[in-house]
């Protein structure tokens, strides 16, 4: 589901009622409506939440949908945010991953949103979710992984991003990761000095 524009314009009672219809029976939805329910690991976590969203927590729909609209968007296009030229800033792509293009705003930083889960940090003020989503996408690795075909492969990609790799390695983790470097350019050099001329491919 790329397109969340059909559930942006439904009215917030609506789709709180296809909500408890969800909870009810998943299968009562439509497909696209599932996706969105569980993307805010309402599935995983359904035995833990259904007491805390009807109960305790009000949801603003619409607050949620346009969060979640952030999330997608940063999934989608974060990589063209990403600093990976240390000599230049990168061109101006008009990647349009502003608050004010999800209709949100400087005042939201602070409210807590459901939409926390997406991302594994659960009900976080919205600064939280940008700054995560930013140290994943945006920072010095960018990485475009919304056109492969295989959803599996998209999960894995988002989990790993968002889950693992903002996560900083071990000190261990990052001597092997050095090591393994040395240890590549020094057999380039030996391809270099023993088979002069040969076509060959580089670590960079």
């Amino acid at each position: 589901m790329k397109d969340f524009s059909f559930i942006t314009n439904s009215h917030p009672a609506y789709i709180e009622n296809l909500y408890n219809d969800f909870i009810k029976d998943p299968l009562l939805v439509d497909p696209d409506f599932q996706k969105f329910f569980e993307g805010f690991d309402f599935a995983i976590n359904r035995g833990s939440m259904k007491t805390n969203v009807n109960q305790s927590v009000k949801i603003d729909w619409m607050k949620e949908i346009k969060v979640y609209r952030l999330i997608l968007g940063y999934r989608n296009k974060g990589h063209l945010l990403a600093i990976t030229n240390p000599i230049r800033t990168r061109k101006d792509r008009s990647v349009n991953l502003d608050l004010f293009f999800f209709d949100l705003t400087d005042a939201d930083l602070e409210t807590v949103y459901q939409a926390g889960n997406l991302v594994g940090l659960g009900a976080v003020p919205l600064k939280d979710i940008l700054a995560h989503l930013q140290k994943c996408y945006a920072n010095h690795v960018g990485i475009e992984f919304k056109y492969i075909g295989d959803q599996k492969k998209i999960e894995w990609f988002t989990n790993e991003m968002e889950k693992n790799f903002a996560n900083p390695l071990s000190l261990l983790k990052q001597k092997r990761i050095v090591e393994k470097l040395n240890q590549g350019v020094m057999f380039e050099k030996f391809l270099h000095t023993k088979y002069i001329g040969q076509k060959r491919f580089s670590l960079e």
